[in-house]
């Protein structure tokens, strides 16, 4: 065989082993990008054996590990993990006085009485047994903010705020029900906790939108969040929307219990007392990019969460440079009232220092105000409703940090 026709012939060869080793390779990067490994876990092409069939309870991929932060009172949800504005049960964030009791749902009651035609006892039952109403909003502490220093994520920033669709009664039902005495301004709600929490209501809100739920996304209410049912009262302070409510008492005053006079309060910085300050302020965060984030020179997508208690956030402003000027950003759809929303702003970092922060306004058009404007109203004492513009720092080298500068006292 001549050396041309043995160079065709090699030639061939290597064509042929090239095609064979092309569909090979894929099907192993396919099957490795599949199944990366996972704590010692070995590679796996996943086409060539079966998974697993269906089961009882799916969860999280191991590939998928969102974590809440929790402290001796609270856990925090990981709102830098998270996509869309609807928070998982199970990381929703929680926060609770006396810990979380164990609640028999056969033995539940809730007992509705005061300035009431008939006092009632309500099972959980009872309760379901309403027309059901559900509604998706934000639930947040009012004393959702935490300064830190510059290596802080998001969650730890303001993490004690989630967004659920929550179900269950109307509370106007229950007060008709009931027989309400139209007399009656405000009403006491009870939780079945060590605490025994317990806050005074204006009798508006319950003709308004306030619900006693027992389910979320779907399911039934996560004991840290209330089960068997609690009060909801959108747009408010979470303190106020009592959990593993079980008692509701109607008054024609306020009850003035503990948490409303010496807790959740707001110091004012003339000496005066801001009380039932229940409305939770428009708000924003940017979620990405943040810290532990490293970025490259380019573009990059800005993006975060907005919220306001007085209804929808009509607008979201960003700027790259340290608030000097701000663009508009997108929101995306649906946008709620009451509910968080996602912003989205485009961005070519070209590789020197920058901060980023967000602004949000409401349909009411207050305007989340700077730290310095909070403190110059509110005076440097408050501990609640501290919803300033917040920011993250980019160095040089691309390294996200929070702006704890800007939070200085």
């Amino acid at each position: 065989m001549s050396r041309r026709t043995d160079s065709r012939a090699t030639q061939t060869k290597r064509e042929r082993l090239t095609r064979r080793d092309l569909l090979a390779r894929a099907a192993g990067v396919v099957g490795a990008a599949a199944t990366a490994p996972v704590a010692g876990q070995q590679s796996i092409d996943t086409t060539r054996r079966p998974g697993r069939g269906p089961n009882g309870l799916d969860q999280r991929s191991p590939f998928v590990t969102p974590r809440r932060d929790p402290s001796s009172t609270s856990s925090r949800t990981p709102l830098q993990d998270l996509r869309g504005t609807i928070t998982p049960a199970d990381l929703h964030f929680e926060r609770h006085h006396g810990g979380v009791p164990e609640i028999d749902p056969g033995r539940y009651e809730l007992l509705v009485h005061g300035m009431v035609d008939r006092p009632t006892v309500f099972t959980l039952a009872d309760l379901q047994r309403f027309p059901a109403t559900s509604r998706t909003c934000f639930l947040e502490c009012s004393g959702n903010l935490r300064r830190g220093g510059p290596e802080t994520l998001p969650q730890m920033v303001c993490g004690l705020t989630s967004q659920t669709e929550w179900t269950g009664v109307m509370l106007s039902a229950l007060f008709a029900e009931v027989g309400a005495d139209p007399n009656a301004t405000w009403f006491l709600a009870e939780g079945q906790d060590a605490a025994v929490m317990t806050r005074s209501i204006p009798a508006e809100k319950a003709f308004d939108d306030a619900m006693v739920v027992y389910a979320q996304n779907g399911d039934a209410l996560m004991p840290g969040n209330g089960y068997p049912a609690r009060l909801l009262l959108p747009g408010w302070e979470g303190n106020a929307s009592v959990k593993w409510l079980r008692r509701i008492e109607l008054a024609d005053q306020p009850f003035m219990t503990r948490e409303e006079t010496s807790k959740y309060t707001d110091p004012l910085g003339d000496g005066t007392v801001r009380q039932f300050s229940f409305v939770m302020d428009a708000r924003s965060i940017i979620t990405d990019p943040a810290y532990p984030r490293v970025i490259e020179p380019g573009w990059h997508e800005i993006r975060g969460l907005a919220w306001s208690g007085r209804g929808r956030i009509t607008n979201v402003e960003v700027s790259v440079d340290g608030g000097n000027s701000w663009e508009q950003a997108a929101l995306q759809g649906p946008v709620l009232p009451k509910a968080h929303v996602r912003f989205r702003h485009p961005w070519n970092w070209t590789g020197g220092p920058a901060e980023i922060m967000s602004r949000a306004t409401d349909e009411s058009g207050y305007v989340q105000p700077t730290w310095e404007t909070l403190r110059a109203a509110r005076g440097p004492n408050t501990r609640y409703h501290q919803n300033p513009i917040t920011s993250w720092t980019i160095t040089g080298s691309g390294r996200v940090l929070f702006g704890a500068e800007r939070l200085q006292a």
